[in-house]
């Protein structure tokens, strides 16, 4: 049901990707209390994100100044939306639906991104349901989570929602990592808070508190990959401080190049 979805991509190209950082800044964008919920005639695009709503685990606090699951939107949305929709020919909607696994109409937005994994708690009827989901051909993104806990958080969920599969790390030759840019190395992309400034070469200087970074994922008895997981980096934050210029612009062109990858993957699959 992704396959339609999909036109073409010829059109992109490391530069282009890059010229995204070009992006004039979003003023007056302002993270809103309402969640975008999703509207009775269903998506309005050829692709529309989806953002996983969840609660967070009793022993995390609320989040800083937005709830965990909606870390970082509106403003990465924003700008990886524009992105897309300049530099491929997929009709896209202009924002992320916020929608939770109580809700059937998940089943409508087969893109879903989740961050802050490590904090989440979901209900047995949550947990089925994502498991069902994912094997009824949904592709889960999961971003900006690190270290032995959050893991061992996220862990535990996704793994009654799919007890019978494993959670693989993904090597460079993945076709994830390379079905357009081709990914060159792992690499730890980092928060905006972990950017402690830039030495004498205007080098970023990253001080991440775990590493490293891991492309992980889960893959169907058919090979399909489900589930695609970025543990210890932070993406999200790539794409919504593209317009920052104290974030790192190599970081951001990473993150970019990523993202458009996890589009083309779960359209063509």
């Amino acid at each position: 049901m992704l396959a339609k979805w999909f036109r073409s991509y010829s059109n992109l190209t490391i530069v282009t990707c890059f010229a995204m950082l070009l992006l004039p800044a979003w003023a007056g964008v302002q993270a809103s209390d309402t969640p975008n919920t999703p509207a009775q005639t269903g998506p309005s695009g050829e692709l529309h994100i989806g953002r996983l709503i969840f609660e967070h685990s009793p022993s995390y606090t609320w989040g800083p100044g937005r709830a965990w699951w909606r870390i970082d939107w509106p403003e990465a949305e924003h700008h990886f939306i524009n992105g897309v929709k300049r530099y491929t020919s997929i009709d896209v909607a202009t924002d992320s639906v916020h929608i939770s696994l109580s809700d059937d109409s998940v089943f409508d937005y087969p893109w879903l991104f989740a961050q802050q994994v490590g904090r989440w708690q979901l209900g047995r009827t949550e947990i089925q349901t994502l498991g069902e989901y994912l094997r009824r051909g949904g592709f889960l993104i999961v971003d900006d989570f690190h270290g032995p806990r959050q893991w061992e958080n996220f862990f535990t969920v996704i793994k009654q929602a799919l007890p019978e599969y494993d959670v693989v790390n993904l090597p460079l030759s993945a076709t994830l990592l390379q079905i357009h840019y081709e990914m060159k190395q792992v690499t730890q992309i980092p928060g905006r808070r972990h950017i402690a400034g830039f030495d004498s070469n205007r080098e970023a200087i990253v001080e991440m508190p775990h590493t490293p970074s891991q492309w992980k994922g889960i893959y169907d008895d058919s090979g399909r990959l489900m589930v695609a997981i970025n543990f210890n980096m932070d993406m999200g934050d790539a794409w919504e401080h593209a317009d920052d210029p104290g974030y790192p612009t190599i970081m951001t062109s990473t993150a970019y190049r990523l993202g458009i990858n996890y589009v083309i993957y779960a359209m063509t699959h």
